[in-house]
């Protein structure tokens, strides 16, 4: 991407610099506790008191003043227009992970705008999740479940059979993203050993995670769970396909907690349904009422609740507070994001 440059604001920062919550309705009171709004209100001048969810509707005298942006779920569309309205904007933090759906282009030009997220916070509770099902995966416990529920109890029902267990598993990881190295970094404390397959990370970093590098379709073939975490990318889309899952060993499990659109998902319903494979699906497009996936035994279904939810929002909230903070004292947000890598990072 090529940037141009800009010519410096002529305002300097204020030592309380203007904001604006711009985010869903409501959303501010759900992120923010009262300590934790106390502190936002030490750190920015709010120009209003709740969220603003159509940066359009903001006084034009309103917006000139504007140097943060403090987003969220729901944000508005950040493109030239909204900067033509806002010279001052030096910095955007969002309180949430991926920025794409509202950042527009003309942001990534303008050198001068820093861009933050709250990804890292966000990848705290999606690994702990992957971490439970990996493990839960390691004892089949979506197919066994099913299984006693059918045998109502009888003699022998429980008893496991095959490959089944954690003590010495192989769980694949694809990509060494915020989550996937949380989730490596949590299984390093079982008996477990971890594949990472990720073009962009080296071997030597992924071995600092306790895991091995390995390409995809060792990872595949090799693995007892798969668990995805690459992000959600044009190079990365459909990049799990038929011939991934044909890999997989009856038995094993695949989960994921990234995206619908990087799997082919009709290839892996047709595996699913052959009853071969389990998975764990916390993300999947709409399903349709009569799709099988409903009714597969060997399928568990969540409604996208992996990241964070209730008062893990929090846990964003102080991640925006530590970035505000910083840019209150002319230092750099801890996660700025690089603009040399945004075609490799959701």
């Amino acid at each position: 991407m090529t940037t141009q440059p800009v010519r410096p604001s002529q305002h300097a920062p204020s030592a309380r610099p203007a904001a604006l919550l711009a985010m869903s309705s409501g959303l501010d009171a759900e992120l923010f506790t009262p300590e934790q709004r106390r502190r936002l209100g030490g750190l920015v001048t709010l120009l209003a008191e709740s969220a603003v969810p159509d940066l359009g509707a903001v006084p034009d005298e309103t917006a000139a003043r504007v140097e943060i942006l403090v987003t969220g779920w729901g944000a508005p569309r950040i493109d030239a227009s909204v900067l033509g309205r806002m010279p001052r904007l030096r910095a955007i933090v969002h309180t949430a992970g991926t920025v794409a759906p509202f950042v527009g282009r003309a942001v990534w030009e303008r050198e001068d705008i820093v861009v933050s997220t709250a990804a890292q916070a966000n990848a705290v509770p999606v690994a702990e999740y992957a971490l439970a099902q990996i493990l839960l995966a390691g004892k089949r416990s979506v197919a066994r479940s099913a299984d006693h529920r059918r045998a109502r109890g009888r003699e022998g029902a429980w008893t496991a059979t095959g490959r089944t267990g954690n003590y010495g598993a192989v769980v694949g990881l694809i990509g060494a993203s915020r989550t996937g190295r949380l989730t490596a970094e949590h299984l390093q404390r079982f008996d477990i050993e971890v594949l990472v397959h990720d073009p962009f990370a080296g071997a030597e970093e992924i071995a600092a995670l306790g895991a091995r590098k390995v390409d995809l379709e060792e990872l595949f073939r090799a693995s007892d769970v798969v668990s995805l975490h690459a992000p959600d990318v044009p190079s990365t889309r459909g990049m799990i396909t038929a011939e991934h899952f044909a890999l997989m060993r009856e038995g094993t499990t695949f989960l994921n907690t990234a995206r619908p659109a990087l799997v082919d998902e009709d290839a892996l319903r047709a595996e699913l349904v052959s009853g071969r494979i389990s998975a764990v699906l916390d993300v999947h497009d709409d399903l349709a009422p009569d799709d099988p996936l409903w009714d597969l035994s060997n399928v568990q279904l969540t409604p996208h609740i992996a990241g964070s939810q209730g008062n893990e929002l929090h846990r964003l909230a102080d991640s925006a507070l530590e970035e505000l903070g910083r840019l209150s004292r002319g230092e750099t947000p801890l996660h700025a994001l690089d603009r040399s890598r945004l075609d490799i990072t959701a």
